[in-house]
């Protein structure tokens, strides 16, 4: 177990029950996590501590309040948010399925139709944070 997702498990104890690790990238880890009040799998999305403390979290919480701000079907939901135990992380639904990517590399080329209406939800999702002024 990382240390990260040690820290959170006991930080989060009471509200939620994380479970693993889904993937990281250069600002945060994102765990798969049972939201044990409303019996849910939720996605919780952690900055990382260094980067955190070496750039500040200014980044990371307006991307909490971008989140927020959003409601649209083919963007994700902020459910929650906060700090614990130094570590500042938010709370979205988890959708199971299998990634682009992984479908990508499964298959080499989507059906045109899929792309089309793939292409169709992205660009209506960003059309809708553009006129959020994102």
């Amino acid at each position: 177990m990382t240390e990260m997702l040690a820290r959170l498990t006991v930080a989060l104890a009471a509200r939620y029950r994380v479970e693993r690790e889904l993937g990281a990238g250069g600002m945060a880890t994102v765990f798969l996590a049972h939201d044990l009040r409303h019996e849910r799998d939720v996605a919780i999305k952690v900055l990382h501590p260094d980067l955190g403390a070496a750039l500040g979290a200014e980044r990371f919480l307006s991307e909490i309040k971008t989140t927020a701000r959003l409601q649209h079907p083919h963007i994700l939901p902020l459910l929650d948010s906060g700090a614990a135990d130094g570590l500042l992380y938010y709370v979205m639904p988890y959708v199971k399925g299998e990634t682009l990517r992984a479908r990508l590399e499964r298959e080499r080329q989507l059906p045109i139709a899929d792309a089309l209406r793939m292409a169709r939800e992205v660009a209506g999702a960003l059309d809708h944070a553009h006129k959020q002024g994102i």
